[in-house]
C-alpha cells in the first residue's frame, strides 16, 4: 500500500494532571500522587505535538487528569474512575463522562472517521509514556509498540514503526507488545470496534519516562517523530 493512501491521527489520553474546581476538594491531600505517573504522563504531550508537526496530523489531547476519569478505558472499566472519585453518586458520574470522557474519544473518532473519508487507511497513534520501575522492577523497554497481533494492516504498521524506531535508534531497547499488550483495554480497542481491521490501525507509542527526564530528551523527540513521520506517511 502506497504511504499516500494512509493518514495518520495522534491522540494524547495522559496529557496532563488538571482538575477541574470542582472536583478539586476531592484531591486536596493527592499532590503527590497527581504529580506521579498516576496521574499523567510526563511527556507524551510534548512528544505528541512534535510528531503532530513532523507529520501534519491532527492530534486530540486531554490534560484532565486520568485520576479524575481515566480516558484510555472503556465505559465497564472497573478502574474507569480512581480511589479519588469512585464513591461518587451516579449523576455527578455521568456529568464526569459527559463533560470529561466521552468529548475526548468522539473527537478521536471523528478525527479517525474524517481521516478515511478521504484516504484508504487510517493510524491512530496514541501517544503515552509509562514509569521506568513498575512493582519494585526497573523496566527493560525504553520504547514499546503496542498493537494487537490478529490484525493484519495493523501488524503490518507497527513493525514498520519499530523497525524504524530501531534504525533510528540503534543503542535503545525497542520492543513490539511491552511494556503492555497492545490488545488489552484501551481506545484503541474500542475503535478496532467501530472501524475495519483493512482500514484501520490502533497503534500505541509507550515511552520510558526515564528518557523523558534525560538530557537528550528533546533530541529524542524529534528522532521519535521522524521515525513515525518515515514509517507512516513516508
Amino acid at each position: 500500500m502506497a504511504r499516500a493512501d494512509v493518514a495518520l491521527v495522534l491522540s494524547c489520553e495522559h496529557a496532563g494532571n488538571a482538575i477541574p474546581a470542582r472536583y478539586r476538594p476531592l484531591f486536596r491531600a493527592a499532590h503527590d500522587v497527581l504529580a506521579s505517573h498516576r496521574g499523567w504522563d510526563p511527556g507524551a504531550l510534548d512528544l505528541a505535538r512534535t510528531i503532530a508537526r513532523a507529520t501534519h496530523a491532527p492530534l486530540t489531547a486531554t490534560t484532565t487528569s486520568r485520576l479524575l476519569v481515566e480516558c484510555n478505558r472503556s465505559i465497564d472499566h472497573p478502574r474507569l474512575f480512581s480511589e479519588f472519585t469512585r464513591g461518587l453518586g451516579v449523576r455527578e458520574k455521568r456529568h464526569i463522562l459527559k463533560v470529561h470522557y466521552h468529548p475526548h474519544r468522539g473527537a478521536v473518532a471523528t478525527a479517525v472517521r474524517n481521516a478515511l473519508r478521504t484516504s484508504r487507511c487510517a493510524v491512530q497513534i496514541g501517544v503515552h509514556t509509562f514509569t521506568p520501575v513498575w512493582d519494585g522492577r526497573r523496566r527493560a523497554t525504553d520504547i514499546g509498540v503496542l498493537y494487537d497481533p490478529r490484525r493484519a494492516f495493523e501488524t503490518g504498521v507497527a513493525c514498520a514503526l519499530a523497525g524504524a524506531l530501531q534504525a533510528a535508534l540503534p543503542r535503545r531497547r525497542i520492543h513490539r507488545n511491552r511494556p503492555y499488550r497492545g490488545w488489552t483495554d484501551g481506545l484503541t480497542t474500542t475503535l478496532r470496534g467501530t472501524f475495519p481491521a483493512r482500514r484501520y490501525a490502533g497503534i500505541e507509542l509507550e515511552v520510558n519516562q526515564a528518557l523523558v527526564s534525560g538530557k537528550d530528551w528533546r533530541a529524542l523527540e524529534h528522532v521519535i517523530a521522524g521515525a513515525v513521520r518515515d514509517a507512516v506517511t513516508g
